[in-house]
């Protein structure tokens, strides 16, 4: 039965047929012409994937990043970035990094960061003499950062998938975040230096402690989240209601941009997202359940076992499988399918959950600005109105720093567990 759906997944897959569909396609036939069980068992699974409590944060941080976008509270964090770095030479490329690491404090999302920051500052870089694709490759990158500094969709369905703590999950993506994101600002500023773009960055930026004092309000929607979080409060999924209520108040109330005739389009763009995850999770669930009923997970645990005598060659094996299915499979659909086969794995190698989590979801992050599936590419090119192709010619040096910062990720476990052992006494 693995060998049909796997034959299925790739057939599938060269026809350019959904993900979420192919993958509940390709199980549907492994039911119905190489196993015992009842159709029935299609919809039983599926239901049963999508009836978790922790999901439930899922759609609510996907519609607070939509009312952030909406509210004018992404323009405030731009405006407070550009005031902090922007007097830098290639300032507005590191306020664009900055940016999203703040946004990404909310949204979870990548590609919502990618839509509400890029179609701010990919037009402003423009303007100061940035090429077009080297802007959108700036947005691309840096809105990565947006499925690793907590709240991230990509680190619950992690969670989810292997039975990890969500809350250690998402104090371990601080460190990973601040150290990629970092990266990136120090390695645009050089750049930026030796090619000559951003010298007039700093024109029309506000001062400090104007920027400051307008930003504060949204500043407040990630401490109140994430502070609630750490501090024992609320649950993460109980934080996703939070941070949809925050978003509202600050844009209904604050800054006054956000109207009643607004939230029809918001909800709706937030539901049709949502229905496009949570699809992919409920075809995943079924997939999952099939592949662990027909004892695959325990014959993979066993020939890497036999193959990969180190802990160092084992995490070296996966990196290189997950940059590849990265390029041309979903984020949340390789999570789920691949994480419960080997997070067990890395465990009997005496990795911890949390820290290899973290090494999925990193690993995972570059296919989301690689080609040919990269959706912040799409995202980005749909801003500056490029195609992939002009895109593609900047990306490279991005994806060296990314993958620099992953390699340091993966070999110094203290990177991701520092903060998680330092609140939660490990």
């Amino acid at each position: 039965m693995n060998a049909a759906i796997a034959l299925s997944l790739g057939i599938l897959f060269i026809f350019g047929v959904p993900i979420a569909i192919s993958i509940g396609l390709a199980s549907v036939i492994g039911i119905s012409f190489f196993s015992s069980l009842p159709l029935l068992v299609v919809p039983q699974r599926m239901f049963a994937g999508l009836d978790s409590f922790p999901l439930m944060a899922i759609p609510l941080f996907i519609l607070a990043g939509n009312l952030m976008s909406a509210g004018g509270i992404s323009k405030r964090l731009v405006e407070l970035a550009k005031s902090l770095v922007g007097g830098i030479q290639g300032g507005l490329a590191c306020s664009c990094v900055l940016t999203c690491m703040i946004f990404a404090a909310v949204s979870g999302s990548s590609v919502a960061t990618t839509f509400a920051i890029g179609a701010i500052l990919i037009p402003a870089m423009v303007r100061h003499g940035y090429p077009v694709s080297l802007a959108a490759s700036i947005q691309a990158s840096s809105a990565e950062l947006g499925v690793l500094i907590p709240p991230s969709i990509p680190l619950i369905l992690y969670g989810v998938s292997t039975d990890t703590s969500i809350g250690q999950l998402f104090i371990a993506g601080i460190g990973p975040g601040l150290l990629i994101g970092g990266s990136l600002i120090i390695f645009l500023y050089l750049y930026c230096k030796v090619k000559g773009y951003g010298k007039n960055d700093g024109d029309d930026r506000q001062s400090i402690d104007k920027a400051m004092v307008s930003a504060l309000p949204a500043l407040s929607v990630p401490f109140v989240v994430l502070g609630g979080i750490y501090g024992g409060v609320f649950t993460p999924t109980e934080a996703s209601a939070v941070a949809v209520f925050c978003a509202l108040v600050v844009g209904f109330l604050v800054y006054r941009e956000l109207k009643f005739a607004d939230l029809y389009g918001i909800f709706r763009h937030s539901v049709i997202s949502t229905t496009a995850v949570m699809l992919i999770i409920s075809a995943a669930a079924l997939f999952s359940f099939l592949i662990s009923r027909s004892g695959l997970p325990t014959e993979v645990a066993t020939w890497v076992t036999s193959v990969f005598e180190t802990k160092i060659t084992f995490l070296l094996a996966v990196n290189v499988m997950l940059l590849f299915i990265g390029m041309f499979i979903e984020t949340s659909a390789a999570i789920l399918v691949l994480a419960p086969i080997f997070a067990p794995i890395a465990i009997a190698y005496g990795i911890d959950p949390v820290h290899f989590g973290l090494i999925i979801v990193v690993n995972l992050a570059l296919g989301m600005f690689t080609p040919p599936l990269g959706v912040n590419l799409f995202a980005a090119c749909a801003v500056a109105k490029i195609s992939i192709d002009e895109i593609v010619k900047s990306l490279g040096w991005f994806v060296g720093v990314v993958l620099a910062c992953l390699m340091a990720i993966t070999y110094i476990p203290w990177i991701s567990l520092f903060l998680r052992d330092l609140l939660y006494g490990f």
